[in-house]
């Protein structure tokens, strides 16, 4: 996923935070079971070279665990926080992991809000 449109619907759809990471689901519904994903990092993680680090980990972490515990038909929005960058990586894959396990299994999940702005914790 690289359109903003595109991150603006994950951002409507079920979240769970773990550790160093939060990850967005929502159900495309379109019967095409590819798993797409986004990676964003906000200038409150860090600087741009901190920012980019975080987002070649969160990518690494889901080109190995989306094809285990992704759910297809499903885009998927990886969102690092402050502790993504130095987290240690079996610590990361396991905030991950988790994350991932949690939003394919439990539909209870709560909606992520619908208004960034409004959320003061997602200002930035």
């Amino acid at each position: 996923m690289r359109k903003r449109p595109e991150f603006l619907l994950a951002a409507q759809a079920r979240f769970r935070s773990h550790g160093a990471v939060v990850i967005q689901r929502r159900d495309r519904a379109d019967g095409d079971p590819l798993i797409r994903s986004g990676f964003t990092a906000t200038k409150r993680v860090g600087g741009s070279v901190v920012r980019n680090r975080c987002k070649r980990r969160l990518r690494e972490a889901a080109r190995a665990l989306l094809p285990l515990h992704g759910v297809p038909g499903s885009d998927y929005v990886f969102i690092a926080r402050g502790g993504t960058a130095a987290r240690p990586w079996d610590r990361l894959l396991d905030d991950v992991k988790s994350a991932l396990i949690r939003l394919a299994t439990d539909p209870d999940t709560v909606p992520s809000p619908s208004g960034a702005a409004s959320d003061p914790s997602r200002s930035g």
